[in-house]
């Protein structure tokens, strides 16, 4: 039986999407590959993926819901950024993020990738 995701859309357009880490780093592989194109703000994204609990003691430390990932001005004009910010927490014992992806990065290409790893996808639309 596939795993179930909601990819939540909200006013402004912004996607995000709640996966564990494991899974959230194959989703950014897969969805660079299919966009054809890699930003600053998605190298950042991996890194904080890869440094788990240091990003999640400073976001604690500073009481910040979510981290925005640094963006490059280039990519920003070119409208290459792929995400805008991301919230890391622990539920169940396992460590999570939530990937808020930019408003530019088509839905279509978005439900794609989580279909080719194996997730019945739902859109939910907010607002």
């Amino acid at each position: 039986m596939p795993k179930r995701i909601i990819v939540e859309v909200d006013l402004g357009r912004y996607k995000s999407v709640d996966l564990d880490l494991e899974e959230a780093e194959k989703f950014l592989e897969k969805l660079v590959e299919k966009l054809g194109y890699e930003s600053n703000d998605v190298n950042e994204t991996f890194r904080i993926i890869r440094n788990f609990d240091a990003f999640y003691e400073t976001m604690r430390k500073k009481f910040k819901d979510h981290m925005a990932p640094a963006k490059s001005m280039n990519d920003m004009i070119r409208g290459t950024v792929i995400v805008d910010r991301v919230k890391l927490y622990k539920a169940d014992n396992q460590d999570r993020i939530v990937i808020i992806l930019d408003r530019r990065v088509p839905e279509d290409i978005i439900t794609s990738v989580l279909s080719e790893m194996g997730y019945e996808v739902e859109v939910k639309r907010l607002g």
